[in-house]
Order: C-alpha cells, then sequence, then structure tokens
C-alpha cells in the first residue's frame, strides 16, 4: 500500500538496481585509487570503466547457486569486463562495498527526508498565523484547562518539527560514513588511501576506525531518530483525533466530494488519515528498536544484522516519507471551527476561570489556602449543578467583599490570559 503512495525519488533509493549501480561505482573508485598507487595497471581502468555492467537478472540467476550477493554480484560484472575483472575488488572484503553503498543508501534517504520535512514547517507556520488569535481551551489530561489559541498549537508543533529537522541533519552526519579497510578494519591489504578516495567521490567520510563493518550506533541513531520524527507526526495526529470528535468538533480531516466514511453508517466522516498515520509510528519504533538490537555483534562482525536491515531501513525511510506527505495535506486541508471552539471554552460555565479569581484574593490579602478552598468549594457546586461559577462566587461574601463587578470581570475575561500570545510568536520569529 505505502509503495503506491511515496514519492518515485524515495522508492528508487531502495531499488536493487540502485544498489547495485552503487556498489559498482564504488568498486571502479576503488580501481582508480588503486591504479594511483600503481597496483592496478592504468591502461586496465579504461576497460574496466568501459566494460564493467551488470544486470539484476543475471545477479538473482548466479545467486541462486552461489548464495552469496557481492560474489554473484563481482561474478556478473567479471563476464562483461573480461581478463582486467581480476583487478576488481582487490583487497576488499563484501563490507567494503556493502555497507559504504548502505551509508550512501541511507543518506540519499535522509536527505529526500529532510525536503519533505522541511516542507511541512511552512504549512506549520501558515496556519499558526491565521489563527494567532484563534482562542480555543487548553486542556490537560483530557480536561478543560485555561484559555490559549489554537495557533498557539501549531506554533508548537512547527517548532518539534523544526528540532526533529535538527535531530535528522546529525543522523544524517552520522550515517554519513563509508569503510575500506578490509576483512577485520586493518587495511591489510588495502592502502587506507583508497578509503578515502572512495569515501570522497560517494559524498562519505571515512570511518576513523572499523571493523569488517561500519558500526551499528550509527544505523541505530538513524533508526532511533525516524522514529522520534514518527512521534512527532503521531503527536499531531492524536490532537486532530481529538479535536474531530463529535462532541469536541473544533478540528477535522478534510473530507472529500465523493469520500465515504462508513461502509454502515452513511453519516460518518472519521480521521482516518490521521489514524494511519498515528498506526505507522508504531511501525517506526519497532524499526528503530530492531535498530538497537542489531548493535551488538560478534567479535569483529556477524550477519545477524544484515536480514534485518535489508528490511527496516527501506521500510522505514519509506514509510516515514509517505507519513510526512500524508501529514502535510492534513495540515494544509484542516478544517477548523472557531465557533465550536469557543462554545466548548464556554462550556464549562466558567470553571476555567478559577486561577484568575485565585490569584486576585490573595493579591488583595487572602491567604492562599482560604483563597483555594472557597474557589473550590465552589467550582465543585458548579459541576455538579451545572450553575455558573461567577454567580457562586459573588454570591460569596468572603469574595464579594475584596472583587468588585470590575475585577470580577477581569477574572473571568478570555483575553486576560492570552495577552502574552504575541510576545511567544514573537520570540519564535512570526
Amino acid at each position: 500500500m505505502i509503495a503506491r503512495y511515496t514519492r518515485p525519488a524515495m522508492g528508487a533509493v531502495w531499488t536493487d538496481e540502485a544498489k547495485f549501480r552503487i556498489w559498482l561505482d564504488i568498486e571502479i573508485a576503488a580501481c582508480e585509487a588503486q591504479a594511483e598507487l600503481g597496483i592496478v595497471p592504468k591502461e586496465a581502468l579504461p576497460v574496466i570503466r568501459e566494460r564493467a555492467a551488470f544486470t539484476v537478472e543475471r545477479i538473482n540467476e548466479l545467486e541462486a547457486t552461489l548464495n552469496h550477493d557481492v560474489i554473484a554480484f563481482l561474478t556478473n560484472v567479471a563476464e562483461n569486463v573480461g581478463e582486467n575483472s581480476r583487478y576488481i575488488h582487490l583487497g576488499l572484503t563484501s563490507s567494503d562495498i556493502g555497507d559504504t553503498a548502505l551509508s550512501v543508501q541511507a543518506r540519499r534517504a535522509g536527505l529526500l527526508l529532510r525536503d519533505a520535512l522541511a516542507g511541512l514547517v511552512p504549512v506549520l507556520e501558515a496556519r499558526a498565523r491565521e489563527h494567532r488569535h484563534t482562542p480555543m481551551i487548553g486542556r490537560t489530561h483530557g480536561i478543560h484547562a485555561e484559555p490559549m489559541t489554537f495557533g498557539l498549537k501549531m506554533l508548537l508543533w512547527r517548532e518539534e518539527v523544526k528540532r526533529d529537522l535538527a535531530r535528522l541533519d546529525r543522523a544524517i552526519e552520522t550515517i554519513s560514513f563509508g569503510k575500506i579497510s578490509g576483512a577485520v578494519g586493518t587495511y591489510a591489504n588495502i592502502d587506507p588511501s583508497v578509503e578515502r578516495y572512495v569515501c570522497e567521490k560517494m559524498d562519505l567520510r571515512p570511518a576513523p576506525i572499523s571493523t569488517q563493518i561500519l558500526q551499528r550506533d550509527r544505523h541505530a541513531e538513524f533508526l532511533a531518530t525516524i522514529a522520534i520524527i514518527g512521534g512527532t507526526l503521531e503527536k499531531i495526529a492524536t490532537e486532530i483525533r481529538h479535536l474531530q470528535k463529535t462532541e469536541v468538533l473544533e478540528a477535522e480531516e478534510y473530507f472529500s466530494p465523493g469520500q465515504k466514511g462508513s461502509s454502515a453508517m452513511p453519516h460518518k466522516r472519521n480521521p482516518i488519515t490521521c489514524e494511519r498515520v498515528a498506526g505507522m509510528a508504531r511501525l517506526l519504533r519497532g524499526y528503530a528498536m530492531a535498530g538497537l538490537e542489531n548493535q551488538a555483534l560478534w567479535h569483529e562482525r556477524d550477519i545477524t544484522h544484515s536480514s534485518v536491515e535489508r528490511v527496516v531501513l527501506p521500510d522505514a525511510t519509506i514509510a516515514l516519507d509517505y507519513m510526512i506527505a500524508k501529514m502535510t495535506g492534513i495540515l494544509e486541508k484542516l478544517l477548523v471551527y472557531p465557533d465550536n471552539m469557543l462554545r466548548n471554552l464556554n462550556g464549562t460555565h466558567g470553571l476555567i476561570f478559577s486561577q484568575q479569581v485565585l490569584l486576585a484574593l490573595t493579591k488583595k490579602g487572602m491567604l492562599r489556602e482560604d483563597a483555594y478552598r472557597i474557589v473550590q468549594d465552589a467550582a465543585m457546586r458548579v459541576w455538579r449543578e451545572k450553575v455558573e461559577l461567577r454567580d457562586l462566587l459573588e454570591a460569596d461574601p468572603q469574595v464579594s467583599a475584596l472583587l468588585n463587578r470590575e475585577e470580577m470581570d477581569g477574572c473571568f475575561n478570555v483575553l486576560r490570559g492570552l495577552k502574552h500570545v504575541d510576545t511567544i510568536f514573537e520570540r519564535l520569529g512570526l
């Protein structure tokens, strides 16, 4: 399902064709570097460059017998190059090309993810500006707390996405290393200059030290970062799902003409895309766990990590790319209902202004414990009797002795709690 919707560029990173092309580029670059050292005859290079080729079909055919993908690849290339193929893979081990190529693929996928995620920032900024002063109720524990604005909610998400971008930059940097250092990383049969040359050609940096493989903390960090970004998208999706509840209905996924919500109930408009994003975030956390499990390998290497990475790295990057695209569309078209926000804000008979009254009484000299007791007693009556908090407080002689009508107006004024909204926006550059 994901493959049908993901951007073609992301899917293309992980094809067998793309992988083998990178392998070939690495092998040719290693030949070039070794030709400079006089190990590969320079006259062999043009032949290798011209004739080196492969087909995925032939590699798969060979691997069915050889049961080794790198040897199948090298055998296919040798069939095309001929005699000079003896200079290909000289002094290298399979992981020199496999791990270096995997870093290239992960880096390319990471850069595509970064581009997609960066595109979410202006969407959030636009919606934040649009609803900068749209009042709504803030909720803690799912219960009405105090007023805020919908723009602040969007601005909060924008800042988290920006932090995700910074995390992704670090993860891309961490994964952008290659190694051409031989069987246990000692350069026993390959000069370190070959590694430097190949890595530069592949837009990577040479690992300062490796074993037969690049260490898997790099891949674990990359996958963990993907999972964190997925968590951000899940957080946004979960909030929208709550706001779309029938009894809340403050915001809603766009429902396109002709769309159906339920096979049984024609009235349904469900937050299905947000639910999809929230569900897929669970996959990303599973992939991150697999990456963490891959860190501990036997001695200088085993291949318990390899089969895992063939699944989790393509799937995680493709899934996140899809999720970002979906969330961007959700937020661009999100239906927002300010009237419903105001209705819900006023729905608890003034309870949301309890702190304002508490503070006003303490500023007038009442002990905080006494003020809290008086306001809470009135608030509990509001919960039970559905009467207005202000009416109960104004009828209390201890309150009326300290707060006049104008002061009570100030306590029950929504805008009072929103006086620093512009300060927050300005602090964040909007």
